[in-house]
């Protein structure tokens, strides 16, 4: 068996890493969650953050929605309330305190909580602007973020313009206990006096608007619009089975199961977004509101 003294082990060349760098420059590439379809992220955000194949509709800040929905880029936005900060008033110690998480999102997304309100214009139309932004900590309501939904419906009733309210929330922020569960009671009280005083009111459901917010002023509205395949309701899914202990339709809980059964009035693709909602306004306030006079 002396063949087996001449046989030589291969060997695999080691690749020098170190000296190589990566030419694709971090970011660049964005992957569907919905297709799986990878696209670029310049052409994914040119598209208002919509997949071209399947026409999934992913998430945007808050400002980046801002300018979608108002004119030349946001520039006659006028912010109120920016200078909100939220307090810790039940000293709320998890593994991570409550207050160290706030100041870590205040700093990672350079704004004060998660909604984002304002006096804004759609095609030449005024009307009164709020914004959640789902990324500082989940878009949960807290005590500023049901106070600028109130500064949003009293700027209204005041300018006698109509207001818009986009959602995207998981509930209640628990970590402010009774105080955010006090704010689905006020902005509640806020549409009443809207409705009083013939203002109309506009909510825009997105992914996901759920728990406290979905509970109180964003299903009162004169006019509920929806995003497509967005997650709407109260509890999640899988905790409504576990309570029923029956199995939900098909779809149960998106905007178009919702439509179907009345619960919300349009479902609306980012892309006409602005028009329909500029029709919108200028319908329902052209008689009761001070633009329509």
């Amino acid at each position: 068996m002396a063949w087996f003294d001449d046989l030589k082990t291969p060997r695999v060349q080691k690749q020098d890493t170190t000296s190589k760098t990566s030419r694709v420059p971090e970011g660049a590439w964005s992957k569907c969650n919905e297709c799986g379809e990878i696209q670029h992220s310049r052409i994914l955000s040119s598209n208002f953050n919509v997949c071209p194949i399947c026409q999934a509709h992913g998430r945007l800040t808050a400002w980046e929605r801002i300018k979608l929905m108002t004119d030349e880029g946001a520039s006659d936005f006028k912010e109120y309330g920016a200078s909100l900060i939220s307090k810790d008033p039940l000293e709320f110690d998890d593994t991570v305190p409550y207050r160290v998480r706030l100041e870590k999102s205040i700093g990672r997304f350079n704004q004060n909580d998660a909604i984002i309100a304002g006096k804004a214009k759609i095609n030449k139309i005024p009307y009164h602007l709020a914004v959640f932004d789902f990324q500082f900590m989940g878009g949960s309501m807290g005590v500023v973020v049901g106070e600028k939904v109130a500064m949003t419906m009293a700027g209204a009733l005041k300018d006698q313009i109509p207001a818009v309210i986009v959602c995207a929330s998981g509930g209640a922020r628990m970590q402010e206990g009774v105080y955010s569960l006090l704010q689905m009671a006020k902005t509640s009280s806020l549409v009443s006096q809207l409705k009083k005083k013939g203002i109309p009111m506009i909510t825009l459901l997105t992914n996901p608007t759920t728990g406290g917010v979905a509970a109180s002023f964003a299903m009162q509205a004169d006019v509920i619009l929806a995003e497509p395949k967005a997650l709407i309701g109260f509890a999640g899914p899988r905790v409504i089975e576990q309570t029923i202990r029956q199995k939900l339709p098909e779809g149960f809980q998106r905007s178009e199961f919702l439509l179907i059964h009345g619960f919300v009035d349009r479902i609306v693709h980012r892309k006409n977004l602005k028009k329909e909602l500029s029709d919108l306004l200028w319908r329902l306030g052209m008689r009761t509101c001070r633009f329509g006079k």
